[in-house]
């Protein structure tokens, strides 16, 4: 790679990309993008290993009040000096990702997801000492991060919390910061997939479903919403009721060269890595897509053949998906 830079296998974090370090194609045209074109809920809906949780990590990293500007120096966003000024730094967001949201019970899987949504809450501790925030207010907010040890999870909320879990944290940031909040969920689908294997599916699909209608529907702290996945669930199982929502697919989007690396972002790659000879195997084993207008490649496979070839010069492409 140009100045040996080293391939971000397996980094989903946008803020341990050091780009002195690691190669990064840039991708963050897509916030443009999404200001641009966005609903008030936007779902995008991806195969694995295309890229979703980093650009997700991008988006919190951009928008959330306290980043580092210095992070987007040099990229495709920094050019657009009224967008960064209106939007980067500037909203309060709540992050969170549902990949670890399983379980053999329902009971086991609801644990998880107090602890991913009871972790998020403990981010914005400062909220207890908030001058914004009524007494019942910070009552509320202790109902999400309280810890006890109960056998269904480290976070001991009641169901009742755990629904309107990140409706309560929304409006609490809103308050505190007098500003709308932007929300992130990705891998929303997991719950569901597991869900289904594990025979607790219609149960897992009403809690999913009024987890969202409680913070998507009629939010004023919300200023928009990113949910990302890998299956399309439908719209009736789980958005009931959610209002101004778009599903973003392969088949019906504006936004598909952001999801995976076109033809021009592996040419480059190549052509950095000294590896332009290797474009045709390349485009044969992990070209295998096509969304929209673009023919897309699989990051995954294609940063692994990559460094399996600094390896060794002589490697045999593979499927890496594991």
């Amino acid at each position: 790679m140009t100045d040996r830079k080293k391939l971000p296998i397996g980094i989903d974090i946008f803020e341990k990309l050091d780009r002195s370090e690691f190669y990064y194609i840039d991708k963050t045209g897509m916030i443009e993008e999404l200001l641009q074109n966005r609903s008030e809920v936007n779902l995008f809906t991806r195969p694995r290993r295309f890229g979703k949780s980093l650009n997700m990590s991008m988006l919190k990293t951009f928008f959330e009040i306290g980043s580092n500007p210095a992070l987007f120096d040099g990229l495709k966003i920094s050019e657009n000096k009224e967008i960064c000024t209106k939007y980067m730094g500037q909203f309060p967001v709540i992050s969170i990702s549902l990949k670890s949201v399983e379980g053999l019970s329902f009971q086991a899987a609801c644990g998880a997801l107090k602890t991913v949504i009871g972790t998020e809450a403990l981010r914005f501790s400062f909220l207890e000492e908030s001058s914004a925030l009524s007494d019942a207010d910070k009552k509320l907010y202790r109902q999400l991060i309280e810890i006890g040890t109960s056998e269904n999870g480290l976070f001991v909320m009641t169901t009742e919390a755990l629904v309107s879990s990140l409706k309560i944290l929304s409006s609490l940031l809103g308050r505190h910061y007098g500003r709308q909040v932007i929300l992130l969920i990705d891998e929303y689908d997991v719950p569901l997939d597991k869900a289904y294997v594990n025979g607790y599916y219609e149960q897992m699909v009403q809690l999913i479903r009024s987890l969202f209608s409680q913070v998507l529907k009629t939010n004023s702290n919300l200023r928009f919403a990113v949910i990302t996945g890998c299956l399309r669930i439908s719209k009736e199982s789980i958005f009931t009721g959610t209002n101004n929502f778009v599903s973003d697919t392969i088949t019906n989007s504006r936004l598909n060269e952001y999801f995976g690396f076109v033809q021009s972002e592996v040419d480059l790659l190549l052509k950095d890595a000294d590896l332009t000879m290797q474009a045709e195997s390349i485009k044969k084993w992990y070209d295998g897509y096509h969304f929209g207008a673009f023919d897309v490649y699989c990051p995954w496979d294609v940063m692994n053949y990559l460094l399996e070839l600094q390896r060794n010069p002589k490697a045999k492409p593979i499927s890496y998906w594991k």
